[in-house]
């Protein structure tokens, strides 16, 4: 497999994996709960309705990029589109639950930041080494 094809797919599956496990988290308070640091944590039905609005994008977004994948050359725009709403969205929304709101200690999201920085990265050098050679 081309080098180029390789990143795209590469970058393509780990969100699609990181979607589906963060849609995971988003459907399971008590997940959300362990994985954010939240003792005592019992939420609404608010929490739930809008945890599952998101949830759905997120599954939606799982789907996308897997179908990106099938033709990643044609697909590639999807990464960069993925990062700046997508990831960046996220890591300000936390940023707020951390920063602004309190809702969030800092120490569970510090790694989620790493990953997404990651990934973001990752998706970027895909895209802008696709566009190399052919």
């Amino acid at each position: 497999m081309e080098k180029r094809i390789l990143w795209l797919r590469v970058s393509f599956w780990a969100g699609a994996i990181l979607d589906l496990l963060a849609a995971i988290q988003m459907l399971s308070p008590a997940v959300f709960a362990v994985t954010n640091g939240l003792t005592d944590f019992h939420p609404g039905p608010d929490y739930s309705y809008a945890m599952g609005m998101g949830a759905s994008l997120m599954l939606g977004w799982t789907v996308l990029l897997i179908w990106a994948d099938r033709k990643p050359l044609e697909r590639k725009g999807i990464l960069p589109l993925t990062v700046f709403p997508v990831i960046a969205g996220m890591a300000i929304n936390e940023a707020y639950a951390v920063f602004g709101s309190g809702f969030l200690p800092l120490l569970p999201i510090v790694p989620i930041w790493i990953v997404q920085t990651i990934l973001a990265c990752v998706f970027l050098y895909s895209y802008f080494q696709s566009g190399k050679s052919g």
